[in-house]
């Protein structure tokens, strides 16, 4: 039986700059950063007070970075954590908008990868 999601990959283009923007910038934090080939690491991060588990990874040929990603992460306080964000030089495509089910917003990694930030 499936008890759960192990991690979520992003492809990226240069490893240690999407570690430096996934830390650095929105606040994640390292759980592995180890050689997986002769190409790259394997980078796993984690968000604080969570389970859940991110890998930086550059593929080859496949997942490409620059894609909407089907990843929506969630805060407590959407607007909120959009000012932080952008003042860290998070960029925000799309402005915190409310409907009748929560707050979203949506923002860009240092590789053109867009992902949501939703209410809960």
């Amino acid at each position: 039986m499936i008890r759960g999601m192990k991690f979520a990959t992003i492809p990226v283009i240069d490893q240690d700059r999407a570690l430096a923007f996934y830390t650095e910038k929105l606040g994640f934090r390292v759980l592995t950063d180890q050689p997986f080939d002769k190409k790259q690491r394997w980078i796993e991060l984690a968000i604080s007070g969570t389970e859940t588990r991110i890998v930086l990874f550059a593929f080859d040929d496949g997942l490409q970075p620059g894609t909407k990603m089907n990843i929506t992460f969630w805060s407590d306080d959407v607007e909120s954590t959009v000012r932080e964000l952008e003042s860290k030089g998070v960029e925000f495509v799309m402005k915190p908008q409310k409907a009748d089910w929560g707050t979203a917003a949506v923002f860009k990694d240092i590789d053109g990868n867009s992902f949501v930030l939703s209410s809960r």
